[in-house]
């Protein structure tokens, strides 16, 4: 199945010009998901998440066929700042993970809601995310940690 997703361009205090699609949904931790409509889903930082962390320097991911359970870790984030856990906002099976980040982790601050993608999941009820926020909101949350 294909969807298209629209996209818009936008400034704020926190970064640079960025690209951000209509269709990502976005939690309180800073995790996006893009629900695919055939119980499959893309999850990874924002970019708010990236900046804040700084230079990613490892990217810690699951095993391809791990259960994961929403809200809860899958993984880990560490740069020359601080390590973050990494929470799904929904369950599933790891589908995949993105070998990419395993020798170029700064994948993940150069394009963070796109190629910087971190794990997809299969087994999606796509319901169990019913809460989270679109791109406005998420903008509006951020604004609102100043």
């Amino acid at each position: 199945m294909f969807r298209l997703a629209l996209s818009r361009s936008f400034i704020t205090p926190f970064s640079r010009i960025s690209t951000r699609s209509y269709a990502l949904k976005y939690t309180n931790d800073h995790e996006w998901i893009d629900f695919h409509g055939d119980s499959t889903a893309t999850i990874g930082i924002t970019d708010h998440a990236q900046q804040q962390l700084g230079e990613i320097v490892y990217v810690g991911l699951p095993e391809e066929g791990a259960e994961i359970e929403a809200n809860e870790s899958f993984g880990e984030v560490e740069s020359v700042k601080s390590t973050s856990d990494l929470l799904s906002p929904v369950s599933g099976v790891v589908k995949s993970v993105n070998q990419i980040l395993v020798d170029s982790p700064s994948t993940v601050n150069a394009s963070p809601e796109k190629e910087g993608w971190i794990i997809k999941l299969e087994g999606v009820n796509e319901d169990e995310g019913s809460d989270l926020m679109d791109a406005e909101a998420y903008d509006e949350y951020v604004k609102s940690l100043d």
